[in-house]
């Protein structure tokens, strides 16, 4: 007890701590900035710039994040089951991504989805391919389409407030909502679906007007 109450000892003790707290400083100043590994194990890499705006972000499914617009995230509860890539654009806002997933589920039914993305300035995606597969309806598709000049915050802000109400009022609210935010609008479909084939269960080609309804159709026969 004596030994630890000197004040010799209180003093070496002292400075070792110091030369110990120098030393990590120092090292850690003069690590590498490039380094070479065989083998990285990771849940979630985040890619920033100098100022630590994001701008790609690689993740597994338990760290997926949720949307972003200029650096603020939004909750994305349906990106839950899915592990992959969130590209961001100078101003820290989504502009695509590279994500999927799969599994076959308790009761039997599969569930498996790839999906690759690029959004337009502020907004959803205006082209997308997908594949994958609900249970025993399979689609693999090229999409191509329009979005409103309404920056996708508003949409964002409004699934907040809407979400929050009784799901009987929710509908309602949506369409509200899409009376003054328009132009939104699918162009190009191509690919594989259950959608898209007519009564008869033949492939269809369907031509759309600026409104998104159907102008002309041929069936395959045709």
């Amino acid at each position: 007890m004596k030994l630890f109450a000197s004040r010799r000892f209180l003093a070496i003790y002292s400075g070792v701590l110091t030369l110990v707290f120098a030393i990590t400083v120092v090292c850690g100043f003069a690590a590498p900035r490039n380094a070479s590994f065989d083998q990285i194990t990771v849940h979630r890499i985040n890619f920033v710039e100098p100022d630590g705006a994001p701008r790609l972000i690689i993740s597994d499914r338990a760290e997926f994040p949720g949307a972003f617009t200029r650096g603020k995230e939004y909750p994305r509860p349906d990106r839950r089951d899915v592990a992959g890539m969130l590209f961001m654009n100078d101003e820290a806002s989504e502009m695509g991504g590279l994500i999927w997933g799969g599994l076959k589920q308790k009761d039997g039914t599969i569930q498996n989805h790839g999906h690759l993305s690029f959004d337009q300035y502020e907004q959803d995606q205006i082209f997308a391919i997908d594949s994958g597969r609900e249970d025993q309806d399979k689609f693999s598709a090229i999409r191509i389409g329009e979005r409103g000049d309404y920056p996708i915050q508003e949409a964002y802000d409004a699934s907040l407030r809407i979400d929050k109400l009784p799901k009987d009022q929710q509908e309602a609210e949506w369409k509200k909502f899409f009376v003054t935010h328009t132009g939104d609008a699918n162009r190009i479909y191509l690919g594989r679906s259950p959608e898209r084939i007519n009564a008869e269960g033949n492939p269809v080609i369907q031509f759309l007007d600026a409104d998104g309804k159907v102008t002309n159709e041929f069936t395959g026969s045709k």
